[in-house]
């Protein structure tokens, strides 16, 4: 059956994830309902693409901001900046990322999109409230005053909301299952992050996603 050999190419560990989602007995039948789920996890994987996108830029470039305000304009070669982070013994070290991303490249907007989305996140640390936060997040993410959070009840929130979307970032990534996922409250965390820095931009990444409407035809 063409449904056997699509399991069997995509591997029958894969789409037994799905298949145990969907639960009931084994067979052609449930292999069937197994890949239109698979395709719609595909689908809706592709559809956040564009919200995410939005959010990372706008995210990055507001954290860039700040930094050019206290390092200057090409901070990523200051030196007082790369002094600043932190040299963990293991896991992610921001350091090198900088370092790395920096190498043979003219300009800073150059170097902003060669740093991981993890650089930007560990950035909104509490080690650096009294050096980027305390005097200038607000003034990097100005919506978000109206919600009355402060400084670094806002520093905290963008931290938690940047933990969501890196992961689900890194599951579509890697073409994981993002199924179990509340994927409503993602969204609303994607949008709630632009929000903080530009309404207008969030109402443009409302007006050109398709996620919504995928969101109703998830074929459980």
């Amino acid at each position: 059956m063409p449904s056997n050999s699509i399991k069997a190419s995509l591997s029958a560990a894969r789409i037994g994830t799905y298949e145990r989602v969907l639960g009931g007995q084994a067979g052609v039948h449930q292999t069937e309902k197994a890949l239109r789920l698979y395709m719609w996890n595909a689908q809706i994987s592709a559809a956040f693409f564009v919200p995410l996108h939005v959010c990372e830029v706008i995210m990055r470039n507001a954290v860039s901001d700040v930094l050019e305000t206290v390092y200057g304009a090409r901070w990523p070669w200051s030196i007082g900046f790369e002094r600043s982070l932190p040299i963990p013994v293991h896991g992610y070290k921001p350091k090198d990322d900088l370092i790395n991303g920096r190498r043979n490249q003219p300009t800073t907007g150059k170097v902003i999109p060669e740093l991981k989305f993890v650089f930007w996140q560990k950035m909104l640390t509490g080690r650096f409230d009294n050096r980027l936060w305390s005097n200038h997040i607000l003034t990097a993410f100005p919506h978000a005053a109206a919600q009355g959070l402060n400084a670094a009840q806002l520093r905290q929130n963008l931290y938690n909301d940047l933990e969501t979307v890196r992961k689900l970032r890194n599951r579509i990534a890697h073409h994981e299952p993002i199924i179990s996922r509340n994927l409503e409250d993602d969204f609303a965390t994607i949008k709630r992050i632009i929000a903080y820095r530009c309404q207008h931009s969030l109402e443009w990444m409302l007006n050109n996603q398709i996620l919504l409407p995928l969101l109703t035809l998830k074929p459980l």
